[in-house]
């Protein structure tokens, strides 16, 4: 018979799951797209696929700026390269959705300082907001990667909708 317990419990134990994780070193061990890493486990047994939490970069097919995104990541987090993650849920696809560190970097914020990604507002409760807003401010005023056209590029999140 199989169990089920309420969301309210499956957060709790999701969170503390991710506070025991979120302190432990992965590798990593490709760049899917501006916004998307595989990880290898601490142990080196468990591949996670880990969607970048609270930005949305370009697609690829947004030529050049997809490519630009997934450019800056790969430039950010080479293969090997040790990351720690603070993990914020499991999305739809069974990704697990996080702002990536390396050092005391916060990946996802430098792309958005960049220019290569935007600030997914839909999806921002879990993270920085105030931190979030300031970064992409300042790439929009000095219209760097995909503010080089006023107003931007069309988000990621409607060119999806757009391209069903």
């Amino acid at each position: 018979m199989p169990l089920f317990i309420s969301r309210a419990a499956a957060a709790i134990a999701f969170g503390s799951i991710a506070t025991a994780v979120a302190a432990a070193e992965f590798k990593v061990l490709s760049v899917g797209d501006g916004d998307t890493i595989r990880v290898n486990s601490p142990s080196g047994t468990n591949k996670t696929t880990v969607r970048l939490a609270c930005i949305d970069a370009p697609e690829t097919s947004q030529a050049p700026y997809g490519n630009d995104a997934h450019q800056a990541l790969q430039n950010e987090l080479a293969i090997g390269t040790e990351v720690s993650l603070r993990i914020k849920t499991i999305d739809r696809y069974g990704r697990t959705v996080a702002e990536v560190l390396k050092g005391t970097t916060n990946i996802n914020q430098s792309l958005v300082q960049s220019g290569v990604a935007f600030v997914y507002w839909q999806y921002i409760e879990s993270c920085d907001r105030e931190t979030y807003s300031r970064l992409e401010n300042e790439a929009r005023f000095k219209s760097l990667g995909v503010w080089a056209m006023p107003g931007g590029i069309q988000r990621p999140w409607s060119y999806r909708r757009g391209n069903k």
